[in-house]
């Protein structure tokens, strides 16, 4: 890692977290019985799943997020034995729980993915107070949106907060917005100008109506979301990379040969590693480089977010472009 990052603060709102369960068996078997021969739980959803994996980074992290029932009680214990500073917004129902089942016989990974329940209509304004709140306290150089709005959500909610972040400064200049989103949670976030969206190919494919499959297409899509209001776009394409387009051109970067069995929470690594990167004030290519390192790195450990930062030196070598 390089020079020791600054005081400002990377701010990611968890709008939907999650419990992020992993089972690993050894072969997985449709109506059948079984005992994992591992399991994990963390604190998850992609908003916690990409502030984890930047404090483990050596990011200042700080998260508010919408929590509800026991599932967000054991979610809170979980944040503040990590030393993360967070703030919470309570609500009726539970929060979600998500389940990975790792098949150690082929190496495929089964995904079950709650949705959420429909969180208190009064929850939403209470988490753009404390939006507000945070901003003003002028120490906030990054804010990172990511992952889906739970049910009933107001599809604006991500605009709402990338517009009243794009209108404060620390002293670098503008806060940098990050969105990590897709849906109808996206339209309004490019309205409102973000600094850089990141999306993998199928969510470039659903913004867009392109067919992305490989960097050439990716590059297109790319650039009709920066034609939709982004500065900067970033489409990840799982084990072929990532490419990066901004106004200073287009840049693909290809990861190093290393494969992991645990890819789950990869994309979340990577928008932690990425904002990271753009506080210690990395240019966009650079910062991506760093995001590509976290994701991979993520790979190699069970638990989403979960990285080791002792890899994160020689996967940076190995990243061409």
């Amino acid at each position: 890692m390089r020079e020791p990052l600054t005081h400002r603060r990377i701010l990611f709102i968890a709008a939907n977290p999650s419990v992020d369960r992993l089972y690993e068996v050894d072969q997985l078997t449709l109506g059948a019985i079984h005992r994992p021969a591992a399991s994990l739980a963390v604190p998850g959803g992609k908003g916690l799943n990409a502030a984890r994996a930047a404090a483990r980074l050596g990011g200042r992290v700080a998260v508010l997020g919408i929590l509800a029932g026991r599932t967000g009680d054991w979610i809170e214990e979980q944040i503040a034995e990590r030393g993360i500073e967070a703030r919470w917004v309570r609500s009726g129902g539970e929060t979600r729980t998500c389940v990975s089942v790792l098949d150690r016989s082929t190496g495929a990974m089964t995904e079950l993915y709650e949705r959420g329940d429909s969180m208190d209509p009064a929850a939403w304004g209470e988490l753009d107070r404390l939006v507000a709140a945070e901003l003003e306290r002028g120490d906030v150089a990054v804010v990172a949106l990511s992952g889906s709005l739970p049910p009933t959500a107001p599809a604006e909610t991500f605009g709402r907060i990338t517009a009243a972040a794009r209108t404060e400064r620390v002293s670098s200049g503008p806060v940098s917005v990050l969105a990590d989103t897709y849906g109808p949670a996206l339209a309004p976030v490019l309205s409102a100008r973000p600094t850089v969206v990141k999306v993998n190919a199928e969510e470039a494919s659903e913004s867009t109506g392109l067919t992305v499959t490989d960097p050439g297409s990716a590059e297109t899509a790319a650039e009709r979301l920066r034609e939709a209001g982004a500065e900067a776009v970033i489409v990840t394409l799982g084990r072929s990379g990532a490419v990066v387009v901004s106004a200073a051109g287009s840049t693909r970067l290809v990861p190093p040969p290393i494969r992991g069995s645990y890819p789950v929470g990869s994309g979340d690594a990577f928008l932690g590693g990425l904002a990271v990167g753009l506080v210690r004030g990395d240019d966009i290519v650079m910062a991506a480089r760093l995001g590509l390192a976290a994701g991979t790195a993520n790979a190699l450990v069970p638990g989403a977010g979960e990285l080791d930062p002792g890899a994160i030196g020689r996967i940076l070598e190995g990243i061409r472009g």
